[in-house]
């Protein structure tokens, strides 16, 4: 029998990614049920996460993943950190977040970067014990963004090892390397375990 759970997102991109992931699971996006997605009032991924994962539980009665994640700029003191969605401005658009990430980094010679992500289960609003999932992946802030792949970042997200922005690779490659991709495998494994031992 397929296992269903609801994506505290609205995020297509996210939605994409993580279903691809989950195997065996049928993730369904928060929109089905006409769930909005709740003020994110947490100072860390964590707190958010557990936020929007508790408020799908509860607008739906099924158990929620949620994800919330970021890029941190090292020259610009971990910016735009939680605040990577809506960096632009409230319902800014990737393009104006990139554009604004550029700008602030126009004189910056040290480009170091890293996504962070954090990957929430709940089974139920009130549960006590959700499973908390973390990853991240290092990078650079490009000069200009390059690649028509990806969401987000991407664009501007340059892996030295490969010579590619994030936004250049393809989806089976950007599983294997980013954060949401590394949080998102140790996911799978604990469900695995929660589910075969109820």
């Amino acid at each position: 029998m397929t296992k269903r759970v609801i994506l505290a997102t609205s995020n297509s991109g996210k939605l994409a990614e993580i279903g691809q992931m989950l195997h065996g699971w049928e993730v369904l996006p928060q929109s089905e049920f006409d769930i909005s997605s709740p003020e994110e009032t947490g100072l860390t991924f964590v707190e958010n996460a557990i936020i929007k994962a508790r408020h799908a539980c509860l607008h739906s009665g099924l158990p929620a993943i949620a994800d919330d994640s970021g890029l941190e700029v090292n020259a610009l003191n971990g910016q735009p950190g939680i605040y990577s969605a809506r960096y632009g401005g409230e319902g800014a658009t990737d393009q104006e977040n990139i554009e604004k990430l550029l700008t602030n980094m126009d004189q910056e010679t040290h480009r170091g970067a890293r996504f962070d992500c954090i990957i929430v289960y709940m089974r139920h609003q009130h549960d006590p014990s959700p499973i908390i999932c973390s990853g991240s992946w290092e990078g650079e802030i490009a000069w200009i963004p390059q690649g028509d792949n990806g969401f987000g970042y991407d664009p501007v997200f340059f892996v030295s090892e490969l010579g590619k922005t994030a936004a250049q690779l393809n989806s089976d490659e950007k599983n294997q390397l980013s954060h949401r991709g590394k949080a998102l495998k140790q996911l799978r494994q604990q469900l695995q375990t929660v589910t075969s031992t109820h």
